[in-house]
């Protein structure tokens, strides 16, 4: 894990700051949780947050399946031409057919931290931990969520099945995070068919 950077005015306005995505509206105290995940350590509880970079990635429904990827220092041209459809746009978040109508309907909750007691957890991710108690800095509603991914230039597509998408990303130069996979639709076609945008 590496360190944050978090340089303070002589204000004290915080450089950086991080978000807790959540469907919850009046959350007061973020306590340290046991992670789920089979690659961490189940003794040590934690609070999650993202970096404003990653954080279109969780503006959908909790579980809402989706795939998302953006553009990294190792992507190549080809890739950059085939999976984005703009050059100035830099991020993708694909969702199911299916799950529109849920996401025109939800509100989000966005939750800020000050990023001093986080070290991050995932480069590409962009997650960031901290095993001590968190009280956010304040609380946004987002009731929109489509506007506010597109506000983000970030581009959305429905899809009706997202695993043609999900492999053809997984096998590329991006830089990808799929969630919720589990509640995505069953493959329709053999895995090996190539996407085509």
């Amino acid at each position: 894990m590496f360190r944050i950077r978090c340089d303070q005015t002589a204000n004290g306005v915080i450089d950086m700051i991080l978000f807790h995505v959540s469907e919850e509206a009046n959350i007061q105290v973020f306590h340290p949780r046991t992670p789920t995940r089979t690659d961490l350590n189940p003794e040590i509880p934690l609070v999650w947050a993202l970096d404003e970079k990653r954080l279109p990635n969780f503006l959908t429904p909790r579980n809402c399946p989706r795939v998302t990827y953006h553009a990294g220092e190792q992507t190549t041209e080809a890739d950059r031409i085939r999976f984005f459809s703009n050059p100035d746009v830099p991020h993708v978040v694909a969702i199911e057919n299916a799950w529109f109508e849920t996401m025109k309907h939800t509100t989000l909750y966005l939750y800020a931290f000050d990023s001093a007691d986080f070290v991050l957890q995932d480069p590409i991710a962009g997650y960031y931990v901290s095993e001590k108690t968190q009280v956010p800095l304040s609380v946004t509603p987002c009731r929109d969520l489509f506007e506010e991914l597109f506000r983000r230039n970030v581009e959305v597509r429905l899809l009706k099945n997202l695993w043609p998408l999900a492999d053809a990303v997984q096998a590329s130069t991006l830089n990808w995070s799929f969630c919720r996979m589990k509640n995505a639709q069953s493959r329709i076609i053999p895995a090996a068919s190539p996407f085509s945008f």
